[in-house]
Formats: C-alpha cells, structure tokens, sequence
C-alpha cells in the first residue's frame, strides 16, 4: 500500500483537486464505510445524500459542488478514476514465484516459456505450448495441443482440453473448464447418442473467465470469447457460440449453441439465451430475462420473453394489480350480463293468442 497525496492523484488520473491539495490518502473505500486517510468516489447520484456525511478524506467526483464538507478530485469519469488509483495505492494480486514445481508434470514434447511459475500437480499435455510469463496454480491441466500466450494466470483446477487457444493476459479462475464437449446429441428412436465435437475453443487477449464456467467447444467450428470480454461465476458458453470484443457476462448466464454476441453486450445475472439466434453490439440484457429471438444493435431488453425495456417495464408493473384486475373484470362481466338479460324481451306466455275483434 502505498500513500499520496491529493495532489498527486490527481495528476495521476488527469483531474483537478478542490480542495486541500496536500491531503494524504492511504487506502480507499465506499463512502459509507470510508475513514479518515481513505479516499471514496461518487458515480451514482443517489448516493449523493452520503457525501455530506462520509469520513473519507477525499472523494472523486465528476463535477464540482459546494455542498461536500470534504476536498473532492474532479475527474471525467469517476469510477475509471477510482479504479485507477486502486491499482496504485493496493495493486493487484501478487504471484510467488516458485519457477517450475519438481511435483508438476510436463510432457517432454510440450514447450514452456521464459517466466513461467507452474506450481504443484500442474498436468501439461504432449505438444502443449505456454507462454512467457504464466502463472499456473496447482492441479491444472493442460490438454495435448493446447496453445497458451504470454502472461496469463490459471488458477486451481482449471482444465483446458485439447487443441484450444487462449491468447494473452488472460485470467482463467478457479475450476473452470475450457474446452469440453458441447451438449450435442442425436435422438433416435428414444435414445440420444452423442456427437463428436470436433472444434475447439478460442479465448482472444485480456478475456477473464470467472470460477466454474464451462465453455464448450464447437461441433464443427469454434467457440470463440471474443477480445477483453469478462465472464462471471457459473457461465456456461454452448458449442460454437462466438462472443464480441469486450462484451460483460455477469454470473449464472447461459447461452445455448450457435449464438452470436456482438461486442460491448451487457448480460445480466442469470439470463437464458437460445441457441442459433443473433444479438446486435451495444445490447444490453437486463436480469433473469430470457432471450428467444433475435436483438438488433443497441436494444436494452428485460423479461422472459425478453421484450423492449420500455415495454417490459410497464408490462411488469401491471403484475402486482392482476388480482383485483381479476375481480373487477369478473364484476363487470356480471354486470353487462345482468344488463343484456334486462334488455331481452319477455316470452310470450304459452298458448296466448292474438284475436281480431
């Protein structure tokens, strides 16, 4: 951890300070949890109403105002500036570097980078490369064939079949699986036989993987997570689905075979996509919707059926008032009944007849 001043942060991240300049931060926090030394920023304007009582020492904030009894960094982007100065006051994880563990087991054929630090029971397969620069925690395999890049980090467990490509900086979490058949069977007089999943998987440059994720390989093509896009726990990628550049899967998505992502999606916790359908780029898929057909570009969707967010949300809001929706239309029923049974004529009584005088 390292402290600095107001001042210096801000230079760092390119904004201004209002202010003391020369006050001194060591960590940073929320602003509800924020302490004196810490510094705390402001992106979410219903959280305003805590800048006037947080105990930070400074907040970041994306506009000047008078009401914070506390000096404030001004910055275009609040939370990239945050994010920032994260990484320079805590830094990121560190790795022990333990070089290659005597207790790991790598195949004569496979080849293995400058740098690498490869713990414990670590399996490489026959003519698996690894890059410069890995970092591999204890009981990961690495299938025959596998191509890994430069820098990487490959926590517990992960398995990564044979024949896939992951590319650089990438993060893979702990009991991941890469690579494995795709759901893909046959159904034939009552049994289903499988099919053979020749395909593979491929994970381009800065792509992180979160923990228990099963990405599947194609049946016939690839399976492809497309450039810095960043999957949550428990997603799972069906056979041949292709994902856009920096696209954010949040945890328990499921997305079916043979779908498309563009880039920059956002996909909500627990969202259900089917497979064989095509999403735009720029689409955003609200929480727990369920996705059946194709989203052209820059659509915000919620509901199962997804449908259109503006829609979806007057549709939803009716849920509550359903009941008595109920009984009133059961009351007007009843009411146009009792009105078109006033309105009929009377029968004429049985055997009454009309004479001529």
């Amino acid at each position: 951890m390292q402290e600095r001043t107001l001042a210096e942060l801000a230079e760092y991240v390119n904004g201004r300070v209002c202010g003391d300049p020369g006050t001194t931060i060591k960590s940073a926090s929320t602003l509800g949890r924020a302490d004196k030394g810490d510094i705390s920023f402001l992106a979410n304007h219903k959280y305003e109403k805590q800048l006037r009582t947080t105990k930070a020492s400074a907040v970041i904030v994306g506009k000047e105002t008078s009401s914070s009894p506390v000096p404030l960094l001004v910055a275009d982007d609040p939370y990239y500036a945050f994010m920032q100065i994260m990484v320079l006051l805590h830094g990121h994880r560190k790795h022990k570097k333990v070089g290659i563990s005597p207790r790991s087991s790598i195949s004569d054929s496979a080849k293995v980078g400058v740098d690498c630090h490869i713990h414990d029971f670590v399996t490489i397969a026959d003519e698996a490369k690894i890059g410069d620069g890995c970092i591999i925690y204890p009981g990961v395999y690495v299938g025959q064939g596998v191509q890994i890049g430069n820098d990487n980090i490959i926590y517990p467990n992960v398995t990564i079949y044979d024949g896939c490509k992951i590319g650089n900086r990438v993060i893979l979490n702990a009991n991941s699986t890469i690579g494995e058949d795709g759901f893909g069977y046959a159904s034939h007089k009552g049994m289903h036989h499988k099919i053979p999943q020749t395909g593979t998987v491929i994970i381009e440059d800065d792509v992180e993987v979160g923990a228990c994720c099963g990405i599947e390989r194609g049946t016939l093509g690839d399976t492809v997570i497309g450039q810095g896009s960043k999957l949550g726990d428990l997603v799972t990628v069906g056979h041949g689905t292709k994902i856009g550049a920096h696209c954010l899967l949040v945890a328990q998505v499921g997305i079916a075979g043979s779908t498309t992502l563009g880039h920059h999606c956002v996909v909500g916790g627990q969202v259900g996509i089917v497979g064989h359908i095509n999403i735009g780029n720029n689409v955003t898929i609200a929480a727990q919707a369920g996705v059946i057909n194709n989203i052209p570009d820059g659509k915000v969707v919620l509901g199962a059926p997804a449908i259109e967010v503006n829609q979806g949300k007057r549709a939803y809001s009716m849920i509550e008032y359903l009941p008595e929706m109920r009984q009133s239309i059961r009351r007007l029923e009843s009411q146009i009944e009792e009105i078109t049974l006033s309105l009929e004529p009377e029968p004429e009584e049985e055997g009454e007849e009309e004479t001529e005088s």
